[in-house]
């Protein structure tokens, strides 16, 4: 059995990975949002975190790997969305060197036009991706949502409200609409916040 990271942020990440492309596919800002709500959600699974009247707050004492339960205790109560759009940018830095250092990926930059360079990644492991890209599946098509692994069904709903075209294409999230409305009703409240701010965004530009 192929070994995958522990934490969801590093799955999503890695779940983000074009490899014909060896870069991140996630819209720019998109995939900063799927990842601070990925870690917002394990925190929200294991009961450090916490929603009340609809603002997450701190739960169950425990490990802060990203900081962000010492980030929401500070401050006063604000939105799901408002801690799914902090800080976006960071998150993926963090995340990138954080795989890069455990050995998951390499990062090479590249020069391509004069001063400019673009950061390539690689997967070191191409068949982490795979087995990754399997749970996701199986949580979309397979046994019954109740018996669907957490992470799994997180990765689902996190990769629909980011439209992660890497694991679902449009026709897919339609598709199965049902299904992942039901499977981001057991991860908690980031993954709809990472939908209200994506359309936002839409909403924005197109304005």
């Amino acid at each position: 059995m192929v070994e995958v990271p522990d934490s969801l942020p590093a799955r999503m990440y890695l779940l983000a990975y074009d490899p014909p492309r060896r870069r991140m596919r996630g819209g720019g800002s998109r995939l900063g949002y799927v990842l601070r709500a990925a870690a917002l959600t394990e925190l929200y699974l294991d009961g450090r975190l916490v929603d009340e009247r609809r603002r997450p707050a701190p739960g169950t004492p425990g490990e802060d790997p990203y900081g962000l339960l010492e980030q929401i205790g500070r401050s006063r109560p604000r939105t799901w969305q408002h801690w799914v759009r902090k800080g976006g940018r960071a998150m993926v830095a963090k995340v990138r060197g954080e795989l890069e250092r455990d050995g998951w990926i390499r990062v090479r930059r590249r020069r391509v036009l004069g001063p400019f360079t673009r950061r390539e990644i690689e997967v070191r492991d191409p068949r982490v991706v795979k087995a990754l890209w399997g749970g996701a599946s199986s949580a979309l098509r397979g046994r019954p949502v109740a018996h669907v692994n957490s992470y799994d069904a997180a990765a689902v709903a996190l990769a629909a409200a980011g439209e992660m075209a890497t694991v679902l294409p449009r026709a897919d999230r339609r598709r199965y609409r049902r299904r992942i409305a039901e499977l981001t009703a057991r991860t908690g409240p980031a993954a709809d916040a990472v939908r209200r701010a994506v359309r936002s965004d839409r909403a924005a530009t197109a304005g």
